[in-house]
């Protein structure tokens, strides 16, 4: 038996994760974003070849897919018409070898890791989450200021190198003004006052969930990932009513997710659906709430 974990060098959620893998004496393999892989072939059996890793497709029996990917070497012809028939049949041994891996047991996928955000809200609201009011606009005209915030469409907040040598990450904002003129199209949705925020990890159909108290801090009122390091907001493990959790399952499986934290606000007694991010952050979640999720993942592969 053989793990195979596809991540990042210094990721360090997966190191977490292998250091229970090492205790239980499994066997594994880690697969970085910046190693190139040769397919090739020894006695009928297809072998993934790195400068780190060598390894046989069928002696992996599970794969966990944090974060990063498999990148493949491609050979090159100089004749065109050869080039484009090898480069079609380089393609389709790459696919072959990535559904194999996607076929066996798995957290999460390649394939699905990033979601479209707009998609997942309307399937929430078709299932009956309570779903903060939300459009798409290219102007502020009729925006209701002070009650409205702004969030990315796509997953990615990290803005790389956007000053030489440092990045930027993009939060959550109230809208207090009006911007003059149009800009790209952007993602509005109605602010809710909320009690408190909840993260929730989703692993095969079991929920782990915590509140977080960031209401009361202005720091961390909008965006609780503004974390305010002098005076932490307080974080306790939470139960979702059954129901809830149920629903939640739905919406995992509609988008074929096994894994991945989920974000709602609490206001009365409504649960406010706000994403899902199929390869979020539960170390801090694990710790606090003593939830060993790490343990949990580590057993599941």
């Amino acid at each position: 038996m053989m793990i195979l974990i596809i991540s990042q060098n210094n990721e360090i959620t997966t190191t977490e994760v292998i250091k229970v893998l090492i205790s239980m004496g499994k066997k594994f393999i880690r697969v970085h974003e910046d190693e190139i892989f040769e397919i090739k072939v020894r006695q009928k059996r297809i072998l993934l070849q790195s400068s780190r890793n060598s390894f046989f497709l069928d002696e992996i029996t599970s794969v966990w897919f944090r974060r990063g990917g498999l990148t493949f070497r491609r050979l090159k012809y100089n004749h065109t018409a050869i080039n484009l028939n090898m480069n079609e049949t380089q393609h389709w041994l790459e696919d072959y070898v990535r559904k194999t891996l996607e076929s066996k047991r798995h957290i999460n996928k390649e394939s699905n890791a990033h979601i479209n955000k707009l998609l997942v809200l309307d399937k929430a609201k078709e299932l009956g989450f309570d779903v903060p009011e939300y459009y798409l606009a290219e102007n502020t005209h009729d925006v209701d200021l002070g009650n409205t915030i702004i969030k990315t469409i796509n997953g990615n907040v990290m803005l790389e190198e956007i000053r030489k040598n440092s990045g930027g990450f993009m939060y959550t904002s109230v809208v207090d003004e009006h911007e003059e003129g149009d800009f790209f199209i952007t993602f509005f949705q109605k602010k809710i006052e909320k009690d408190f925020e909840i993260r929730t990890f989703y692993l095969n159909g079991q929920c782990w969930s915590m509140a977080i108290f960031s209401q009361k801090d202005e720091q961390t009122q909008i965006d609780f990932r503004k974390y305010n390091k002098t005076n932490p907001n307080r974080n306790v493990p939470y139960t979702l009513p059954y129901y809830f959790e149920q629903k939640i399952r739905q919406l995992m499986k509609c988008f074929d997710l096994n894994c991945g934290s989920l974000d709602f606000i609490k206001k009365g007694d409504q649960y406010y659906f706000l994403e899902i991010n199929p390869i979020g952050q539960f170390l801090g979640m694990s710790h606090t709430c003593n939830y060993s999720l790490e343990q949990k993942i580590a057993e599941y592969l």
